[in-house]
């Protein structure tokens, strides 16, 4: 199965960004981009791409050890940027950006003691992707309009094991379908 570790947006969060997102809709050259849907919104953590399943109990438990070691967090959604001249357009975070640097470090340690081939590490970039694009696309105006964005500051508590089941239907623009596989309390607390 496909998964990756990450924090999940409440659910009002997620509404204030999706009135950002539709003002984002009505700029020229929107309908260029493949908009993400309000139930893909996340911060990824760590991707793991295919994961058998007798993996997965191992590397559950790794995670939810993760979760005990690490203490709850203050963040936000705030401004925005860009991957790929323009292939993925995403909105920011603010807050404590070391601890969720560190959750998204122990979520990949914990992939790779389970055997998941991580591949090469990456500095982690807090990003939650709001719009690709399958070519360079200029997206600095939608990027300068998130500039002055930034949603409610909330409490990470938890860190999810999320399932990502790609589209087959072939229908553009059809998006991949999130499944929260597990989920486990941060500092042990819950």
């Amino acid at each position: 199965m496909r998964l990756f570790a990450a924090v999940l947006p409440p659910e009002d969060v997620a509404g204030e960004l999706a009135l950002e997102v539709a003002e984002l809709r009505k700029l020229p050259g929107a309908d260029g981009l493949r908009w993400t849907g309000r139930p893909g919104w996340h911060f990824t953590l760590a991707f793991y791409g295919e994961v058998e399943e007798d993996v997965v109990a191992d590397l559950s438990v790794r995670l939810e050890r993760a979760a005990r070691r690490a203490a709850a967090f203050e963040l936000a959604v705030r401004g925005g940027g860009q991957f790929g001249h323009g292939r993925a357009l995403w909105a920011g975070a603010s807050g404590d950006l070391p601890a969720l640097r560190l959750l998204a470090d122990r979520a990949e340690a914990a992939a790779r003691k389970a055997g998941v081939a991580m591949g090469e590490h990456r500095r982690y970039k807090a990003h939650l992707t709001v719009a690709r694009s399958r070519e360079d696309v200029d997206v600095q105006p939608y990027v300068r309009a998130l500039d002055g964005f930034t949603s409610r500051t909330w409490t990470v508590d938890e860190l999810a094991l999320v399932r990502s089941n790609l589209p087959r239907s072939g229908v553009p623009g059809e998006q991949p379908r999130y499944e929260v596989v597990a989920r486990w309390a941060l500092g042990g607390a819950g």
